[in-house]
């Protein structure tokens, strides 16, 4: 007996997309589900079931439009949120979705340096520093080029250095100055480019400078991987930094799939290199984008909303939106008093340990 397994993978999907039942969502969620094709922004509000929403979307691609698990790329920040979504995708589309990629940026990043190092000059078998690493090499470079960073100790030199890629920022540019200080950077700053480069090493903010300068560079290379991904999807966009903005921007090919997820709302994280202003422009960089916003919010009453919004329609850069729940009703909100954080904190643990000995069930 012959089997055709063309046609049991076709009948197999037929059954597993007659399973995914739109209905679990609310509107919102399912037109966002639903709107495949072209730039789309989900403005997700907090406790709004975003995830759920990346999920079922990733699911109807694969299980209703047939789009090959391949094609099919999904970038958030942390592993946890990455293993979270690729589990929840597993049991709603079994099998079809173990060969889409749902990745951090910066593993997407080793991926494809792996796959592409020659072009850079790097070997394949790559080391990458952790922290440990790079602090000694900087301590070495100090030590050996006699260079003296009054009050200034590795961990702050090796955040410069970090904050220099990021920016994009080559080491002639501090050479090039008259303060002292900055041409002392520069030198520490160039010697460690060399050191990294002739050991075959690269820390983790060369993982997406390198792969970014690969795509714009390399324009046979850039295509490969735009027919690759033909469906991409950013979760917690609000947080992405410029460096990040462009190498997603290079892997969005002429078909403009890209779906990004966030809340301007949720941009707590502009220390750390986030701009906001990316979220807050997307339908100025992304023409004929569609914007649904997710309001519904599943995990506070509306008293709590009610006070959020009434606080965070005061930020002057924003998206409007308007959280609201179904659960009415639930305890007035009280204002704590505290004189720093430490107090803040021994309060909270105070009101929690009180309840945990009235009622041992919570």
């Amino acid at each position: 007996m012959t089997i055709d397994h063309g046609r049991a993978t076709d009948d197999g999907l037929r059954i597993l997309a007659r399973m995914l039942d739109l209905n679990h969502l609310n509107p919102p969620q399912r037109q966002a589900v639903q709107h495949t094709e072209g730039p789309l922004l989900i403005l997700a509000g907090a406790g709004s079931g975003k995830t759920r929403v990346i999920t079922y979307r990733l699911a109807y691609l694969l299980l209703h439009k047939r789009v090959p698990a391949q094609q099919l790329l999904a970038v958030t920040f942390t592993n946890k949120a990455a293993q979270e979504m690729q589990e929840r995708l597993r049991r709603l589309a079994g099998a079809p979705a173990q060969k889409a990629t749902i990745s951090t940026f910066h593993a997407l990043g080793v991926r494809i340096l792996r796959q592409q190092a020659q072009h850079l000059g790097y070997r394949k078998n790559f080391v990458i520093y952790d922290q440990h690493d790079q602090l000694a090499l900087v301590r070495e470079i100090v030590k050996e080029r006699a260079l003296d960073f009054a009050g200034h100790n590795a961990f702050a030199l090796l955040g410069r250095i970090s904050s220099a890629k990021n920016n994009a920022e080559p080491p002639d540019k501090f050479a090039q100055q008259s303060n002292p200080e900055e041409m002392l950077f520069g030198d520490l700053y160039e010697h460690y480019l060399q050191r990294t480069r002739n050991c075959n090493a690269v820390d983790f903010d060369d993982i997406l400078l390198l792969a970014t300068h690969l795509l714009e560079n390399h324009p046979d290379i850039r295509r490969f991987y735009q027919e690759q991904f033909r469906y991409l999807m950013v979760d917690e966009y609000q947080d992405t930094n410029s460096l990040q903005y462009r190498f997603i921007s290079l892997l969005l090919g002429g078909h403009r799939n890209l779906c990004v997820v966030g809340d301007d709302d949720q941009a707590i994280y502009s220390w750390r290199g986030a701009n906001p202003e990316i979220i807050l422009q997307f339908e100025q960089h992304f023409a004929g984008a569609r914007v649904i916003k997710l309001e519904q919010n599943y995990r506070s009453t509306q008293i709590i909303l009610h006070a959020a919004n009434t606080v965070i329609k005061n930020n002057l850069r924003r998206k409007a939106k308007e959280l609201w729940s179904a659960r009415n009703g639930g305890q007035l909100i009280k204002i704590l008093k505290a004189e720093n954080e430490n107090d803040e904190a021994e309060q909270v643990m105070s009101a929690i340990t009180t309840k945990k000995l009235l009622d041992p069930k919570i």
